[in-house]
């Protein structure tokens, strides 16, 4: 047994794994091995133009009256003033025909990896797409639909052992769901993961795409996920979104994913189903058990969403504006899904030709609404995705029920969010001094100053913004409310 001696300015303990010299009692052991050392688990590195980015959604068949590359290219320029970056297509791929869905089929039912829907164009005016978008500094993804294919993909007939099976072996759409257009891939087969990570190559070094958006992507195993993102990062540095839920996707494979608790939380606290301590759950494991880098898409809507789950209106009534300015400006990577911005407020169908009604953007406050908070993300630092960012922090009130309240800070900038999801005005007092300081509030551009103890009042259905504007690569806050 060693001695202790009380009053020691140094403690020396000797241990198994190495030798530990504590300075005080209050210091930190300097580990001589780095046993203790902190490591992330993230291997991948961001694309650096993907650090304030913003993800638009595009339906090709409904995006425009043609529903094609050709006629998506020309809204190009307007896509450019409404500030987003990194243009999501929907898969572009030829539709199987056998047990197809409606007359056009679902674009999620692929029949040729390495070719394009002639309903949308050609080859050539998918390249003139992707140029063209390049040209003014957008980044495209493809939709890539790995898990299963269209029941009279050539591959049914070339390879049928590559193909799961039903008890009886047969041929099987993915068990419980109601996905009978398509068959599901055995990924425990070395020639599916050449003949789908072969095209996902094509698309990138031919082509000029981007990276990719993964549907159902924790239906593949991860492992190939990790390793087509060191193949396809040797071509480009591209960027990878996944439509999984699960934090190991995020340390070798993918840089955002969804957060479906975050939408699902949103859509109960909108309609009145839960208070805004609904969220804290979310946001309290978003800390604690997601790495910093992860970028998690909070999306109001998508494709999916829109189709199934109900429109704008539908979803969140009277609150859309509040949750809306929360998802972009809260942590995460918001989406904008095509029609959003021209206050489309019908569900658009999923197999058929229903082109968006662009008319709606007539007078659309909605869609100003999406553009400055765009450009008020990209103000502010303190905004920015993954690790780039700052974690939110609660800001105390004697209403947390009533009141979600947060602050998010880095390098002198400062953004205070305070929302309201009531039908009524709420006025809480803030508990501590975190959301003291200066400000201007997004909308007005009205100086605010906040100091500890001070009471603030949010109007019902609704939202105050503040930032400041000490950061040097602030420019003056947006209006537009």
């Amino acid at each position: 047994m060693k001695k202790m001696f009380a009053g020691a300015a140094a403690l020396v303990l000797a241990t198994a794994g190495g030798t530990y010299a504590m300075t005080g009692t209050g210091d930190e052991p300097a580990a001589s091995d780095s046993a203790w050392a902190p490591a992330s688990k993230v291997t991948l590195t961001h694309p650096e133009w993907s650090q304030n980015a913003v993800i638009y959604q595009i339906n090709t068949r409904q995006f425009t009256p043609e529903g094609t590359f050709k006629a998506a290219q020309a809204q190009l320029p307007r896509l450019k003033k409404l500030g987003v970056d990194i243009l999501w297509l929907m898969p572009i791929h030829p539709i199987g025909k056998e047990n197809r869905k409606g007359t056009l089929g679902s674009p999620y039912s692929v029949l040729d990896y390495y070719a394009v829907n002639p309903e949308f164009g050609t080859e050539a005016d998918f390249k003139a797409f992707v140029d063209a978008a390049h040209a003014k500094g957008f980044k495209v993804i493809l939709d890539l639909v790995a898990n299963h294919t269209a029941w009279d993909h050539p591959l049914a007939k070339e390879h049928p052992n590559w193909y799961e099976k039903t008890w009886d072996g047969q041929f099987r759409p993915t068990p419980w769901w109601d996905w009978s257009d398509i068959i599901d891939l055995d990924w425990s087969k070395p020639g599916v993961r050449e003949h789908v990570g072969k095209a996902m190559e094509h698309w990138v070094r031919d082509f000029g795409v981007d990276g990719y958006r993964a549907d159902v992507a924790g239906y593949i195993p991860l492992d190939f996920w990790e390793v087509m993102r060191k193949r396809l990062d040797a071509i480009r540095p591209v960027f990878m979104l996944g439509e999984v839920q699960q934090t190991a996707h995020h340390f070798a494979a993918f840089d955002a994913s969804y957060a479906w608790d975050w939408h699902n939380a949103a859509k109960r606290i909108a309609k009145g189903e839960a208070n805004p301590t609904a969220f804290y759950g979310y946001y309290a494991e978003n800390e604690s058990l997601w790495p910093r880098e992860a970028m998690r898409m909070t999306y109001i809507e998508n494709h999916d969403s829109n189709a199934w789950e109900g429109t704008l209106r539908e979803n969140y009534g009277a609150n859309l504006d509040a949750m809306t300015v929360l998802s972009f400006t809260g942590e995460g990577i918001p989406l904008v899904h095509n029609g959003m911005e021209a206050c489309n407020m019908k569900r658009l169908e999923f197999f058929e030709k229903d082109p968006i009604d662009w008319t709606q953007g007539e007078g659309c406050t909605y869609g100003t609404l999406i553009k400055n908070l765009i450009a008020f993300r990209k103000a502010n630092p303190a905004l920015a995705n993954g690790q780039w960012g700052a974690r939110m922090v609660k800001v105390e009130t004697d209403k947390p029920e009533q009141l979600f309240a947060w602050a998010r800070q880095k390098d002198g900038n400062k953004v205070v969010g305070f929302f309201n999801f009531t039908g009524a005005p709420v006025t809480a007092k803030l508990a501590d001094g975190l959301a003291a300081g200066g400000y201007k509030e997004f909308g007005s551009g009205a100086a605010v100053r906040i100091k500890a103890g001070d009471s603030v009042t949010v109007p019902a259905n609704g939202y105050r913004l503040l930032a400041t504007t000490s950061a040097q690569s602030a420019p003056p806050i947006m209006g537009g409310q």
